[in-house]
């Protein structure tokens, strides 16, 4: 779960990224949001085919995590926001807690059956930003500081979670 800590950092962070123009109020072009799903879905098609094919550890979670990255991105623009250049991974990472955390939460619930499910709908909720946040994390680990073996293990994780949180997300971009 997220703590508590991690959302008032983000909440911080967001508001510097607004007056900073790091992250923009937005009008909606259908053209941009289409490119970023199709980037997203591109982005998972490439992971898969890689682990399947049981190619490149590193680029089965760069692409992996990529996925995510421009769903989210595509969840925020259709929200309103842009995020820029600089910094983007972390911007977007904040953005996602701040503006779009409880929207999931709200959609989740909708899919369950009965109100007891709504605990269950906010844990998933928070699980799936967290998958973000790992992996953004991770890519960059990975990316510069690891060893072959140590990527092997973490190529299965991050496929998962991105496809995990592709499916929520878009469901939520159905909307």
């Amino acid at each position: 779960m997220l703590n508590e800590k991690r959302i008032k950092e983000a909440e911080t962070n967001v508001r510097s990224y607004l007056n900073e123009g790091l992250l923009t109020k937005t009008e909606f072009i259908p053209n941009v949001f289409n490119i970023l799903k199709n980037n997203a879905q591109e982005s998972l098609n490439v992971a898969n085919f890689l682990y399947k094919n049981k190619k490149s550890s590193l680029w089965i979670i760069v692409t992996s995590y990529y996925s995510m990255f421009y769903l989210a991105n595509a969840l925020l623009y259709k929200l309103g926001y842009k995020v820029g250049s600089k910094i983007s991974h972390k911007v977007t990472a904040d953005a996602l807690i701040v503006f779009a955390r409880t929207k999931i939460k709200k959609s989740l619930i909708e899919s369950y059956e009965n109100i007891r499910d709504e605990a269950l709908a906010s844990m998933k909720s928070e699980e799936l930003i967290e998958y973000f946040d790992y992996e953004r994390k991770k890519r960059s680990f990975i990316q510069y500081d690891t060893p072959e073996t140590i990527k092997i293990s973490k190529v299965k994780t991050s496929l998962e979670r991105a496809r995990e949180f592709i499916l929520q997300i878009s469901k939520l971009l159905e909307d």
